[in-house]
C-alpha cells in the first residue's frame, strides 16, 4: 500500500538521503569550497556597447591605431615657435630678439614657415610651422615687458637658450599608425576609455556584465517599504548583496522575499531562473522551517553544503535545473547564510571571484595585508575566522583592531570595518601584538 505524504514532507523525504551524504562528507575547506564555485562558472559572451557605458568591462578584442596620435609635431606649452639654433647665447642680460610673423592657435593651421631669425606665437596643441624645432614658453621671453611699453609684439625677446625638441609633442609619440594600443582582456578604466575615444572609437566589445538574481528568504522578513510588525525585520539582505553585486561589476534582478513554503520559494525560484546566477539569503541551515535546502534538492544538484568557515558554515552550492524550449540550462547558485554578516562574509569570499570571473578578469583575489592585531580573538572550533576589524596605518606598520562584538547578526560590525582579519583554521587563537593576515574589504592609503 501506497504512503501518501504531504508535499513538504515528500520533498524532504526525497531530499534527505542527499543531505546525509554531504553531511557524511563533512565540511569542506574554504579553498576546496571557491574552486567548486569557480568550476560551474564560465565566462560569458562579448557584447558591443557605447565606451562610456564598458567602464570596469573585460575587452575582448585587440585595439590598433588607425591613425597617428598627435597627428602632427605640435606645441606642449602656450610659448613661441623657434629655431632652436637661434636662441644659443640668449640670456636674461642679452636675450635674442626675433621677429613676430605669425600666430598660430590649437586645430589650425600654420601658415608660414620658420626662416632664421623668426619666431611664430604658439598656443598648446597648435602644429609646429615648418622649420620650427622648438617652443620657448612665455615665462622665457620679454612679452609682458614689450605688452606694457610698446603694445604690439612684431618682435619677441628670448631670454634662455633652449635645445632642439624642447616643449615639442612629436607625431605618433603617443600612439603611431597600426599600433597596438590595448590587448584584449584589458579592464576598461577611465584612461583606457580615454584611448578609445582618441582614436575614434564610440563603442567597444566587452564580456557583458552578469545578471545575478537575488532572493532573500524567511517569513520573518518584511520589505522596507512595509511597516514593521513586532516579530518581523526588515530585509536587508537584498540590499546589500545587491549593492555588492553592482560594487563588482553585475547587474543585480531582485526578487523580493522568497516565504517558507515549497510554493512560494518554487515560484520565486523560477522568476530568477533567467539570470547567470542566482543567490539566496537564509533557508539553508538544518532548522525545520530552512526550506530552501528542500526546493533546491529536488530542482537541481548540490555540489556543497557546509564550509569549515565562521561565520558562514551553512553555506550551499550547486545548481537549478531549467528547461525552456526543449533545452535544459543550469543555473549557478549559491545559497547564501541569513544571518548579514555571514550572508556579506561568504559573499565575498565566493559571490564576488565568481562573478569576476563571469566578467573576465583574471585577478579574482581582495588585496591582503600583514598587520598587528590589537584584541585578543579566539577560535573555538577549528573553522577559519573573519574577524572585522578596522585597519590603520601608523608610520610603515598596519594595525587591526576589532570593530567591536562580532556576532553574525551584527551588521554595523561590517559597516564599520575596512578589512577582514583571517584566523587559521589550525589555531586557537591570536594574541594582541600577533601578526595576522587581513583580507582589505575596501583599499585605500587614507586608512
Amino acid at each position: 500500500m501506497a504512503v501518501c505524504y504531504p508535499a513538504r514532507e515528500k520533498l524532504a523525504w526525497e531530499a534527505k538521503i542527499i543531505y546525509n551524504a554531504i553531511l557524511e562528507v563533512g565540511m569542506i575547506s574554504v579553498e576546496e569550497a571557491l574552486e567548486k564555485v569557480l568550476s560551474y562558472v564560465e565566462v560569458l559572451e562579448p557584447e558591443e556597447k557605447p565606451i562610456l557605458d564598458c567602464l570596469g568591462q573585460v575587452l575582448t578584442t585587440n585595439i590598433y591605431s588607425m591613425i597617428d596620435i598627435p597627428p602632427l609635431d605640435n606645441s606642449a606649452m602656450d610659448g613661441y615657435a623657434v629655431r632652436a639654433e637661434d636662441t644659443y647665447g640668449a640670456s636674461k642680460s642679452s636675450p635674442t630678439i626675433l621677429a613676430v610673423i605669425a600666430e598660430v592657435a590649437a586645430g589650425s593651421m600654420p601658415a608660414e614657415e620658420l626662416k632664421p631669425g623668426t619666431a611664430v606665437r604658439i598656443m598648446t596643441g597648435a602644429p609646429l610651422p615648418k622649420g620650427a624645432d622648438a617652443v620657448v614658453q612665455f615665462e622665457d621671453t620679454d612679452e609682458i615687458d614689450r605688452k606694457l611699453s610698446r603694445g604690439n609684439l612684431w618682435q619677441i625677446g628670448i631670454l634662455c637658450q633652449v635645445e632642439k625638441g624642447l616643449n615639442v609633442r612629436y607625431k605618433g609619440e603617443d600612439m603611431a599608425k597600426g599600433e597596438l594600443v590595448l590587448k584584449k582582456g584589458k579592464v576598461l578604466r577611465p584612461s583606457e576609455i580615454g584611448v578609445l575615444a582618441s582614436l575614434g572609437y564610440s563603442t567597444a566589445l566587452v564580456i557583458r556584465r552578469p545578471v545575478v538574481s537575488v532572493l532573500a528568504t524567511g517569513d520573518e522578513l518584511i520589505d522596507v517599504e512595509q511597516p514593521l510588525p513586532q516579530g518581523k525585520i526588515h530585509d536587508s539582505n537584498s540590499y546589500t548583496i545587491a549593492a555588492e553585486i553592482l560594487r563588482y561589476g553585475g547587474i543585480p534582478k531582485i526578487l523580493g522575499i522568497g516565504r517558507d513554503s515549497i510554493q512560494s520559494l518554487t515560484e520565486k525560484i523560477n522568476e530568477g531562473l533567467d539570470g547567470d546566477m542566482f543567490i539566496t539569503s537564509g533557508g539553508v541551515s538544518l532548522g525545520d522551517y530552512d526550506v530552501v535546502k528542500d526546493v533546491l534538492a529536488k530542482r537541481g544538484e548540490i555540489a556543497f553544503w557546509t564550509v569549515c568557515m565562521k561565520p558562514g558554515k551553512p553555506l550551499a552550492f550547486g545548481v537549478i535545473s531549467k528547461t525552456k524550449n526543449g533545452k535544459e540550462k543550469k543555473v549557478p547558485h549559491l545559497g547564501l547564510p541569513g544571518n548579514p554578516v555571514s550572508s556579506m562574509v561568504t559573499f565575498e569570499q565566493f559571490a564576488r571571484p565568481a562573478i569576476l570571473k563571469m566578467m573576465g578578469k583574471n585577478n579574482l583575489a581582495k588585496p591582503t595585508i600583514q598587520a598587528i592585531i590589537e584584541d585578543d580573538v579566539k577560535n573555538t572550533d577549528g573553522r577559519r575566522v573573519f574577524v572585522r576589524v578596522i585597519v590603520t596605518k601608523r608610520g610603515d606598520q598596519y594595525y587591526a583592531r576589532l570593530t567591536g562584538p562580532q556576532g553574525s547578526g551584527i551588521l554595523t560590525s561590517m559597516a564599520k570595518a575596512n578589512g577582514l582579519a583571517i584566523i587559521p583554521e589550525d589555531r586557537k587563537g591570536v594574541a594582541t601584538g600577533d601578526i595576522v593576515q587581513v583580507q582589505m574589504l575596501d583599499w585605500s592609503e587614507e586608512m
